[in-house]
């Protein structure tokens, strides 16, 4: 009887910690809202011409290591560019304002994230600061397009020289 009530015992703290892993993992999302120690940090703005599938709460990355989240994702009517807020932990502080962001893909099909690469300035970004230089998102299907669209003006052109 009391190896049956340890039995039952053991099978619900592991039912019961089954379920927090995965409340956890929920949190830890990249658009779940729900963030355990959010990222507490300055907001610096970046512009691009096309930010793909970026979405809000994706990675900020310098040299390979998570610096901070994308905030918010928005569209400037007055210059038809994308803004997009990003919220860079406080720590990382040394930011030169001359770096440049660009967009990047996770593998060959994962999610987007911003990279961000060191400028050479002596002064640092702060709160509300803009980086200016910019690259943006790299659409799979307009490269493919433009492959067969060059794939096929070369195939007339060697067709029309035969003539």
């Amino acid at each position: 009887m009391k190896s049956q009530r340890a039995l039952e015992i053991g099978t619900g703290l592991f039912v019961l910690l089954g379920f927090a892993a995965l409340v956890f993992l929920t949190t830890q999302l990249p658009n779940s809202g729900l963030k355990m120690g959010g990222v507490d940090g300055y907001r610096v703005i970046a512009r691009f011409d096309n930010v793909g599938d970026l979405k809000v709460g994706s990675a900020v990355s310098m040299a390979g290591v998570t610096i901070g989240r994308v905030e918010s994702i928005g569209f400037d009517p007055s210059d038809f560019r994308a803004v997009v807020a990003l919220r860079i932990d406080r720590k990382y502080d040394k930011i030169p304002d001359d770096s440049d962001a660009s967009i990047q893909t996770q593998g060959l099909l994962g999610g987007k994230y911003v990279g961000i690469s060191a400028g050479g300035s002596e002064v640092s970004l702060k709160e509300g600061g803009r980086i200016e230089f910019t690259q943006s998102a790299i659409v799979l299907e307009s490269l493919v397009n433009k492959f067969f669209a060059n794939f096929a003006s070369k195939g007339s052109d060697s067709t029309e020289g035969a003539k």
